[in-house]
């Protein structure tokens, strides 16, 4: 997967991308202020557990216990905001957001025709695979009994549906959801 990285690249930031980042940081009080990244980072090992401070987390854990699994993450926020915080939604409807999630998309696929054509990848993740989990018996905490609880939300939906359509993206009539938000791109503070 990092030799597609490497091919496809950061996605091309463009200077409104950069104005939006720089500004969003500033608010968020950030002392640096960088922007989007314009060069990949290297490749590194695993962290040992002494400066492990987590990471984003994925729904693949059952998956991940029992097969080879390879997880992607794609800039399409502005880094160094602070975590689960309103400023982390800014990016998710302007081109910075569409740009880094399909540079995801290119190595994904890239990295897809890879393990369909090359067999002796997936020969050596289930063999890298077999020998890190070799003292580890994964015990699920959902039986196969249990069944997703569906109808949690039903009633909310129900009763929020009809307002939510007004904000759906109708690719019909606009050439981005910005566009049909009436949003000018970028949006930042006055000075």
């Amino acid at each position: 997967m990092y030799k597609n990285i490497k091919e496809v690249g950061l996605p091309v930031w463009d200077k409104k991308d950069q104005t939006l980042a720089k500004a969003v940081q500033k608010e968020a009080g950030n002392k640096e202020i960088k922007g989007l990244p314009t060069e990949l980072d290297s490749l590194r090992g695993p962290v040992s557990s002494k400066n492990n401070w987590g990471g984003g987390s994925d729904d693949i854990g059952d998956i991940s216990w029992t097969v080879p699994t390879v997880t992607l993450r794609f800039p399409s926020n502005i880094p160094g905001l602070p975590g689960h915080n309103w400023l982390n939604g800014i990016s998710m409807a302007t081109p910075i957001a569409h740009k880094g999630a399909v540079a995801g998309a290119k190595v994904t696929a890239m990295t897809l025709v890879d393990l369909f054509t090359n067999k002796s990848l997936v020969k050596d993740a289930k063999k890298y695979f077999n020998n890190q989990t070799k003292e580890t018996k994964y015990q699920p905490m959902i039986r196969k009994t249990d069944k997703p609880a569906i109808e949690l939300n039903e009633e909310i939906m129900r009763n929020y549906r009809d307002e939510m359509k007004k904000f759906y993206y109708d690719p019909s009539k606009y050439e981005t959801y910005l566009d049909q938000l009436g949003i000018t791109y970028p949006t930042i503070k006055k000075k």
